[in-house]
């Protein structure tokens, strides 16, 4: 009744659990990024359908494997290899696959972890459209995606458990260095694009989707950026709270940010002086 998707890039310490996790479904597909590790030979041993894409960004990556792989089942659940589905989750997707009603997304909500700690209130956001109509799903930006799903969305019950940090330190700094530079450039699409901030989707959205956009351009208009994420998230949000984890994590999050605002400048005096040149 339900198909899975995952998507990999080198995930043979994670694959393995994250497969575990879905051992329900008779038709689980992975889509890899020319894994020169043991990833693609883990899927197979598993049983899944195993597809090949070059990687160029995280939209046009996502929508291409919604459009492009041959589910067995209507409804798909999308995963990345460091995400675990709970047993209370399982049953509720079932449930919701069952009986949808008009929905043709569902979103979960996920929990991540970090020193062995759930960081429940440093979380910026914790649901996200992952069980849905791949036909009535698309993704927009570069990275860190906003969903836009063509029809009504619910909430159901259970835990989608995230381990960001399974493969060390080194890696997360690894990823987040290339995530900052796909919001780097996004910055500079939406410059381009003169998108604007509605603060009434802030404050009165239609959906979770609508919100977590406009947040993101408010974001990238203040001054200070990675200051003000810090003292939202770990004052505001309460993220002290969580502990070492908390506060370790709101530091390496304002780091992202603050690499993000050294990129921008970085891109605009390139095309500043690509500019002057071509005078």
């Amino acid at each position: 009744m339900i198909s899975v998707l995952v998507f990999t890039l080198n995930e043979e310490n994670n694959l393995p659990a994250c497969l575990d996790c879905v051992k329900w479904s008779d038709d689980v597909h992975v889509l890899d990024s020319y894994s020169t590790d043991r990833t693609v030979e883990i899927a197979r041993q598993y049983g899944a359908t195993v597809w090949f894409r070059k990687f160029d960004n995280f939209g046009q990556h996502q929508n291409w494997a919604f459009g492009n792989v041959a589910f067995k089942h209507p409804w798909v659940l999308y995963l990345d290899a460091d995400e675990r589905v709970t047993p209370k989750l399982a049953e509720t997707m079932h449930a919701a696959a069952a009986n949808p009603g008009p929905n043709v997304a569902f979103k979960i909500q996920r929990r991540d972890f970090f020193l062995n700690t759930w960081l429940k209130h440093v979380q910026m956001m914790a649901f996200y459209d992952r069980l849905f109509r791949p036909e009535k799903m698309t993704y927009e930006r570069l990275v860190h995606c906003v969903s836009k799903p063509d029809g009504p969305v619910s909430v159901i019950d259970g835990y989608l458990d995230h381990y960001p940090f399974s493969k060390g330190m080194a890696d997360w700094v690894t990823r987040h260095n290339r995530y900052s530079t796909f919001e780097a450039q996004q910055i500079l699409i939406d410059h381009a694009e003169r998108k604007h901030v509605s603060m009434r989707a802030i404050f009165f959205p239609r959906d979770g989707s609508e919100r977590r956009q406009n947040l993101k351009e408010l974001y990238y208009r203040l001054p200070m950026r990675p200051l003000v994420k810090f003292f939202v998230m770990y004052i505001l949000k309460r993220g002290f709270l969580d502990r070492a984890a908390g506060l370790t994590y709101c530091v390496l999050i304002a780091f992202y940010e603050f690499l993000i605002v050294l990129k921008v400048r970085e891109l605009e005096a390139d095309r500043a002086h690509d500019a002057s040149n071509n005078k």
